[in-house]
């Protein structure tokens, strides 16, 4: 990670508080914060640090993987357009604690990374504008990125009208 940013880092949060790791090889830099201070380490990263673009906000399930202590990893990839510095934040989260604040209030573009991330995941972002789900029906029940869902679905398919080429 570029000192600087790291410094800062430590400064502003501690060394305790997150963790760092770096692949040299790919030159992927990420960082793990705690959820109950996800926002504060956005809000400095945006702020003191100049991360000014937030290219994605994603998730992972690692139910059922192997060494994972947690359930779900958000993910958030950062980047400083001035000095094309860039990083993924990680949070883990647990059931039934998932709600995360929204990060539209730093990044405006977070919207529909967000509410992507709710329709497939279940994750919650407190203060968001308008979080309802953007490629499934409102009426869906379930997340189906999660891993306990089951591959053929739940049979809901029946329950929605279908489209065909001639009424579409």
């Amino acid at each position: 990670m570029a000192s600087q940013t790291l410094e800062k880092l430590k400064t502003r949060f501690g060394e305790r508080a997150w963790s760092v790791s770096e692949n040299e090889r790919t030159n992927n830099r990420r960082i793990v914060v705690p959820q109950a201070q996800l926002y504060a380490y956005l809000q400095f990263l945006k702020d003191e640090c100049q991360f000014d673009l937030l290219v994605d906000v994603t998730c992972v399930d690692y139910l059922h993987l192997r060494k994972a202590k947690d359930r779900f990893g958000l993910v958030y990839c950062l980047a400083n357009t001035v000095t094309a510095e860039r990083l993924i934040v990680r949070c883990y989260l647990n059931e039934p604690d998932l709600t995360v604040p929204s990060a539209v209030p730093l990044w405006q573009g977070a919207d529909w990374l967000e509410r992507e991330v709710y329709d497939m995941f279940g994750i919650v972002f407190a203060g968001h504008p308008n979080l309802q789900r953007i490629l499934l029906p409102q009426e869906f029940a379930g997340y189906p990125l999660r891993k306990d869902y089951p591959l053929r679905g739940r049979g809901e398919r029946h329950n929605f009208e279908r489209i065909t080429r001639e009424n579409s």
